[in-house]
């Protein structure tokens, strides 16, 4: 059967007529042997989670497997307990399976890297049969991967990414973002550090050379400079980078009194420690304390860069301290599983499955346009961040965001952080149209 597109809210009708007299192919129904591509035949389905095993990122990728293997066993009902399944506000879901077939997964290496993580998705797709695509830990591999899953027919849930671009301007139908974005963190940011450091300040910013620490810059410069911030220089940096001391040292000779590190794991972790080594938290510049800011943080990156985060603010996803129903249930099952508190990582990668699975219950079907109707505009709550919506029109998730700050006495070795405000989800949302792209028609393949 030749690809053919279906409109996100119905299926082309078979007999129209397009063009000159060309009659539209049909678009098969659940049952029929080509409606969609990977269609479950038999009794079990298989999910594709591509995480980055190795490269800067495989501290959150480990975290973001655990999450997803957890998540198949709460599906399939074989875990210690239910989970999130026991919390969340759509009852659908019974343990038995997705539509009564065992979930199965097959993973894969992205490396951080978006040709690897392109060709590990591919190969889940057309040798595993996996139905859908989860996972990423680096924006350019989200952009990338979503835009493979878009071509070949299949939903993308994406894992960590916090570009703007993955639901703006590289936004597609067969995609969806659960994770928050960089506007977001700007938007939650911005009156913390006026309250702590002032409307006067010059700031230094350190970017990840990629998509999402463009976003993050830009993101952070606006939110900042709307309150008087001066933003001194802005300076690119590899993401395979570990010695960050050469671009620390002319941050000393700048004028600027606050560093922006828009690096994200062990990127961050290696460039605060070379910022703290070069004593930049221990100076005076222009008769103010020096400060240093990471607008995304997580609890890995806490925990690999140790002590130096102490009084560091930033923004998170979510937190495994949060004391709703829905976190609390998450947390004791990792735990239990696991031995120790999940990351936010794990966190958005755990609910992205039971989302997925939890569409494709309501919408009764794996067909990727039927399961992409079934996320667009759907109200949620009970899997943390209070209520939550996934908005139809870009595919962007909107809840509430949390500003964290490193505690200067932890208890433990992950209570490295401590939530210092919970941005209500009206201070981030945003227009759908402010970033550009076209979300498109989903594609349900061949």
């Amino acid at each position: 059967m030749t690809k053919t597109n279906m409109s996100r809210r119905g299926v082309l009708k078979s007999g129209a007529v397009a063009g000159a007299g060309l009659a539209v192919p049909t678009i098969f129904t659940a049952q029929s042997a080509a409606a969609y591509t990977n269609e479950p035949t038999g009794s079990s389905v298989t999910l594709g989670f591509n995480v980055p095993q190795t490269g800067p990122y495989a501290d959150e990728g480990a975290d973001e497997l655990r999450a997803y293997q957890l998540a198949v066993e709460h599906l399939n009902g074989t875990g210690a307990d239910n989970g999130m399944l026991e919390t969340f506000s759509s009852k659908a879901l019974q343990g038995n399976g997705i539509l009564g077939k065992k979930v199965e997964y097959v993973t894969g290496d992205t490396q951080t890297k978006s040709d690897a993580a392109r060709a590990s998705a591919r190969s889940m797709i057309e040798k595993d049969g996996a139905v859908m695509i989860t996972g990423g830990s680096s924006s350019g591999v989200a952009v990338a991967v979503q835009a493979l899953c878009q071509e070949a027919g299949v939903i993308f849930m994406a894992g960590l990414t916090h570009s703007n671009d993955t639901t703006g301007k590289d936004k597609k139908a067969n995609g969806f973002r659960h994770f928050f974005n960089s506007y977001m963190s700007g938007a939650a940011l911005a009156p913390i550090l006026a309250n702590n450091y002032g409307t006067d300040r010059k700031a230094y910013h350190l970017t990840a050379d990629y998509n999402w620490g463009y976003t993050t810059e830009e993101a952070v410069k606006t939110s900042t400079e709307a309150m008087g911030w001066e933003t001194v220089a802005a300076v690119r940096t590899p993401l395979t980078q570990t010695d960050f001391s050469s671009y620390i040292a002319p941050v000393l000779q700048s004028g600027a009194d606050v560093l922006v590190l828009n690096h994200y794991g062990g990127n961050m972790v290696n460039s605060l420690t070379n910022a703290v080594q070069f004593g930049l938290r221990d100076k005076l510049v222009n008769n103010k304390n020096f400060e240093i800011v990471v607008p995304l943080y997580s609890r890995l990156m806490a925990k690999g860069a140790g002590a130096n985060v102490k009084g560091i603010y930033g923004s998170t996803n979510w937190h495994w301290s949060l004391q709703d129903e829905g976190s609390q249930a998450f947390v004791r099952s990792f735990g239990t599983k696991y031995g120790f508190p999940p990351s936010q990582a794990a966190h958005t990668c755990y609910v992205q499955t039971l989302l997925y699975a939890d569409a494709v219950q309501r919408a009764g079907s794996f067909n990727p346009c039927a399961v992409a109707e079934a996320l667009e505009d759907f109200e949620f709550d009970g899997m943390g961040n209070g209520k939550t919506l996934y908005r139809g029109a870009d595919h962007q998730c909107f809840k509430d965001v949390l500003v964290v700050k490193g505690k200067e006495n932890p208890t433990s070795e992950f209570d490295l952080l401590e939530i210092v405000e919970v941005t209500p989800t009206a201070q981030v949302t945003y227009d759908a149209s402010i970033f550009g792209g076209e979300l498109g028609a989903c594609n349900p393949g061949t």
